[in-house]
Order: structure tokens, then C-alpha cells, then sequence
């Protein structure tokens, strides 16, 4: 107990004292608490009282206090620029959105407060001088990594809708398990989704690519991914029926998930890279299937179901782009490598890599040595006239339209077209990127016409 107080912040310590010194008890609840029993650390600490918010207000009048929570009891406390949120223990009323509650209702019992909350992980409470409290052995669940509803899983589910995502993002993100009746309750009323807003959604779904245990979520669980992205459905046991592909393209896609770089991007990408290809499906004379065209296609869905889950629109171009380009064969040569440079630029092209190499990497074994020796070919190529500062855009180009206007071209397009034509002789090496060589060589040209 000793050791749990000494983790709690000198903040938080006092606002517990004080309230006790006023009569009160507190406790610090939620995730912050789960957090400090898996051994990490929280990111803000939340904490639960006996106290009205009325109570709290005056006991911290001397300090600065937000009451915009004060409806749900909630009250916060700025210490030293951060803001610890007290809230009074409360039972909520009857939820008829499936999502928030119609009211609340306070009361001085912290079993009933904690009684209301979602998973046992989430129903722990701790005191310094009581130690934790822990009516539904969420303390239990935390050491079997076990995802469980506190009281029945089916009415917690009902309650608030977003609870489906939120079990799939902890057990994503903190790598556990969902127990039978949880996750029974997950797949009886995944269909209350539909009710939730697309910017909640695609904030736990954010959470749930960048867990550690995703894989399980993905394959156990993707029913309930149709249930907002109903474009995934024609990829769940779909047979790709190739030899570059010993897996289902489901399994091939959460495959390559886990495999790259736990980013919301590069998972959001691996996610979606090849959702058109059971559209973009043609079978030859020998049986095999292949699927041109798939990453372009794929390109334009993905902007449709992330503009409707209301990714921002940058996240969204990103990962458009880079599904387009997912799946392009470059060649390991300088020119190939600066040519997709200059359209995707140095960040993009650094994911693509990384998105290329978790795509071979789930796929089968075949050709697989060689599609590895080129990629880590075309990467060192890439490093290296980043290295260097080859030139592969205009900007780097050792002229520019004001050097051609001073020599006598005036017109815009021609100037465009010079300085186009130009860039592509330095990438293909043809031309080295000096000033004076460039000039020369525009000068000659005109001569000769």
C-alpha cells in the first residue's frame, strides 16, 4: 500500500487530505488507478468523493476550479497548470440513447458509484488510508489480463454502446483477453453502433490499431469493425488464391497490420491497403487470381469511409496516397527511386517503405528473399540521396525561372516546361545539376532550334 501511495502526485495526495480534513473520504478511481496496478504510468488521475459538488467548491475556493462537469458531479481542481477532476460518487439514471445517462444521482456509497462503471479493471478505488477497494475482483482481472463487465455484461453494453469499442481497444491496447460473457454482450449488441457518433468511433478504433494484441481484436472481433465499416465485410474469408498468398485476405490483412509500426497511420493503412480486392478480382486461364487495379480503387474507398468516420482531412489524403501507391514495383535504381520521391516526398516515401516491407512480410514465402533484397535496396538507394541531397524536385533544382527569364525566356508554360524537362535529365542522370551545365544545355537547345 506503502508503495501505491508513494506513486500518487504530491497534487493529488493533498486534494484527498483536504477533503478528508473536511469530513469527506475520496478515492483516486478509474484509469489512472488500473494504470498504476498494470505497473505504468497515468496519464492524469481522476478521483471519487463523498462530497457534494457544492462541498468540493467551497472546500477549494481558494483555488482555481472549473464546475463545467458540475450536472455529473464533477468538479476541477487546478494545481501547479494541471486539473485533477473530483467527482462525486453517483448513480446513474436510465440511459436512453445508448450512450449517456437520462441524469444522476448522487449518493455517499462508493459501491454503488463503482457499481455503475464498465469493466471490473475500471471499478477499483484507492485511499491511502483505507488501501483499494475492489468489490468485483477488478484487481484479479488485471493479473489474468481479463477483460470483464462489472455486474451484467449484456445491461453495460446497452447502457453505453461505445463500450463494445472500448472492451476491444483495452483488450488491443493492455494485451488481454475478453472474457465469454463480455464478449458474448460485445457481439449481442454491436449493432447499437449505429448509434454512436463516427467521431467516437474513430477515436477507439485509433485506439484498438495501435494495441499491442490487435491481431486478436481483428480476427476475433471483425464483425463488429462491419458493424461502421461495412466495406470490410467481402475481405472476411476471402481466398486470394495466389502463390504470393498462403493467407485469407483477412488474415493477410491483420497480418500486415501487426507487422508494421504501431502509428494510427501506418495501421490505419495496413488496415485498408487491399479492401478492393475482392472487386478488382480476375481469374486466368490457369485458375490463379489477380487483382489489377486493386490499390487504385482501394485509394478512393478508403477517402469515403475515412471522410465518413471523420478523419481529419490531412489523415485522410495521407492515407489515400499511400494506398495508392501500396503495392508499385520500384525498380533499385536512382532514377526509379527519385521519380515516386518527387511525387510522394521524403516523409511518404520513409512510410511506404515501411508499409511495402509489412506487406511482404505477410504474405507467403514465395519470391518473398527476392522482394526483400529489392526493398532493402530501393530503401538504402533512398537514404542515400537523402543522404547526399540529390536533387529529385524543382526546389532542388540548380535553376530556376527567374535564371530563365534573365536569358531571354519570358513565357510562363515554356519556363514550366524547361524547368520540367530539365529535372528529369538530372534524375536520369543525364545531366548533372550545375547551374552553368543546365544553362548551357538550355542555350544549346535553342541554337539548335
Amino acid at each position: 500500500m506503502k508503495k501505491m501511495k508513494n506513486n500518487l502526485p504530491e497534487n493529488v495526495l493533498y486534494i484527498m487530505k483536504r477533503l478528508s480534513q473536511n469530513g469527506y473520504e475520496s478515492f483516486v478511481v478509474g484509469g489512472s488507478l488500473r494504470n498504476l496496478l498494470l505497473g505504468e504510468e497515468p496519464k492524469d488521475f481522476d478521483m471519487t468523493t463523498n462530497a457534494t459538488p457544492e462541498e468540493i467548491l467551497r472546500i477549494f475556493a481558494d483555488c482555481k476550479t472549473f464546475d463545467n462537469g458540475l450536472k455529473h458531479g464533477t468538479v476541477s481542481i487546478v494545481f501547479d497548470g494541471e486539473v485533477y477532476e473530483v467527482t462525486t460518487y453517483r448513480i446513474d439514471g436510465e440511459y436512453l440513447d445508448n450512450r449517456h445517462p437520462k441524469e444522476v444521482r448522487f449518493t455517499d456509497n462508493i459501491k454503488e458509484d463503482l457499481s455503475r462503471r464498465d469493466f471490473t479493471v475500471n471499478a477499483i478505488a484507492y485511499n491511502p488510508k483505507i488501501g483499494i477497494v475492489d468489490y468485483f475482483n477488478g484487481e484479479e482481472d488485471i493479473k489474468c489480463r481479463c477483460i470483464r463487465c462489472v455486474g451484467n455484461a449484456d445491461e453495460r453494453m446497452k447502457e453505453d454502446a461505445l463500450r463494445v469499442l472500448r472492451a476491444l481497444r483495452f483488450a488491443s491496447v493492455y494485451n488481454f483477453t475478453i472474457e465469454p460473457q463480455t464478449e458474448q454482450a460485445i457481439f449481442n449488441n454491436m449493432s447499437l453502433l449505429k448509434n454512436i457518433s463516427y467521431e467516437r468511433i474513430s477515436t477507439e478504433l485509433k485506439g484498438i490499431l495501435i494495441g499491442q494484441n490487435v491481431g486478436y481484436v481483428l480476427k476475433k472481433f471483425c464483425d463488429v469493425f462491419a458493424v461502421f465499416i461495412p466495406e470490410l465485410k467481402p475481405m472476411f474469408g476471402f481466398n486470394q488464391n495466389n502463390p504470393h498468398h498462403d493467407k485469407n485476405l483477412w488474415e493477410h490483412t491483420v497480418c500486415a497490420v501487426q507487422n508494421v509500426e504501431n502509428k494510427p497511420l501506418l495501421r490505419t493503412v495496413m488496415l485498408f491497403h487491399d479492401i478492393c480486392k475482392p472487386q478488382a478480382q480476375t481469374i486466368d486461364k490457369n485458375g490463379v487470381s489477380h487483382f489489377h487495379n486493386h490499390d487504385k480503387m482501394g485509394s478512393e474507398t478508403v477517402k469515403m469511409i475515412l471522410k465518413r468516420l471523420k478523419f481529419s482531412k490531412k489523415f485522410t489524403e495521407t492515407a489515400s496516397m499511400l494506398i495508392y501507391y501500396h503495392d508499385t514495383r520500384i525498380s533499385a535504381d536512382k532514377p526509379s527511386v527519385k521519380k515516386l520521391l518527387n511525387i510522394l516526398n521524403e516523409e511518404n516515401f520513409r512510410l511506404l517503405m515501411k508499409i511495402q516491407y509489412a506487406d511482404i512480410m505477410a504474405q507467403s514465402q514465395y519470391k518473398r528473399t527476392q522482394k526483400i533484397t529489392v526493398h532493402s535496396k530501393v530503401n538504402s538507394l533512398f537514404e542515400e540521396i537523402i543522404r547526399n541531397n540529390e536533387c529529385y524536385t524543382l526546389k532542388q533544382l540548380a535553376v530556376n525561372g527567374r535564371d530563365l527569364f534573365t536569358i531571354g525566356i519570358q513565357k510562363g508554360d515554356i519556363i514550366g516546361k524547361i524547368l520540367n524537362e530539365l529535372l528529369e535529365l538530372v534524375i536520369n542522370g543525364k545531366l548533372k545539376n550545375e547551374k552553368k551545365e543546365l544553362l548551357a544545355y538550355i542555350k544549346k537547345q535553342a541554337v539548335s532550334e
